[in-house]
């Protein structure tokens, strides 16, 4: 069995200063909502110092209990949780789109079906975890594991192989949004394991079929 990476986008911005933060991580989310459907937030969390330390900010959008579906919007969900920016803190947002993942089950044919997955927008302070912005960005986008984007212990044959091109497609899509739109100087597509995607998908779809 192979083992899930995780996939993140790492944002710098040129000449940023932290008052800065809060509408970069608007336009971050705003962007994110024009690929995945929706830039509601699901939740939000603030943690001081690093990440060792308990969040001091916690917030999470239930549909069932939120009549007030503008509470969950970026433009009002970032302001609540920056009530005051501080330097050494990390600003968390949870937001989802659905990916195309195989169904377990015990039939002959796979079943695709899509499925919500999280996606968490970080921005950093820059004295968060000892200045850790200079190797994840000013704004970090962690997109989980890599699976969707890959399947690797999945036989995809046509119909897996053209489902994983759809989830590639929008991390693609995502990725050029903020490369062009976003106002940023640096953008680093990278995993926990250093490879990179573009060649493990590469890999990946030369070996279909």
């Amino acid at each position: 069995m192979v083992m899930a990476d995780q996939l993140y986008l790492s944002l710098w911005y040129p000449n940023f200063r932290l008052t800065a933060l809060p509408g970069a991580l608007e336009r971050v989310m705003e962007l994110f909502g024009t690929v995945a459907g929706s830039s509601r937030v699901k939740a939000a969390a603030v943690y001081p110092i690093s990440w060792n330390e308990a969040p001091v900010y916690q917030r999470v959008y239930d549909d069932e209990h939120e009549p007030d579906l503008e509470a969950s919007q970026p433009r009002q969900a970032i302001p609540a949780s920056i009530e005051m920016l501080h330097d050494d803190y990390a600003y968390e947002f949870e937001l989802l789109w659905e990916l195309w993942t195989l169904e377990s089950g015990g039939g002959l044919d796979p079943i695709w079906k899509k499925e919500p997955a999280v996606v968490r927008v970080i921005g950093y302070g820059p004295q968060f975890d000892e200045g850790a912005y200079e190797q994840n960005g000013h704004i970090r986008v962690d997109f989980g594991p890599d699976t969707p984007f890959l399947q690797e212990d999945v036989d995809l044959g046509e119909e897996g192989a053209e489902r994983v091109k759809q989830n590639v497609q929008m991390l693609v899509d995502f990725t050029n949004a903020v490369q062009q739109h976003g106002g940023i100087s640096t953008r680093l597509l990278w995993s926990e394991s250093g490879e990179t995607l573009a060649q493990k998908l590469i890999a990946r779809l030369q070996s279909v079929n």
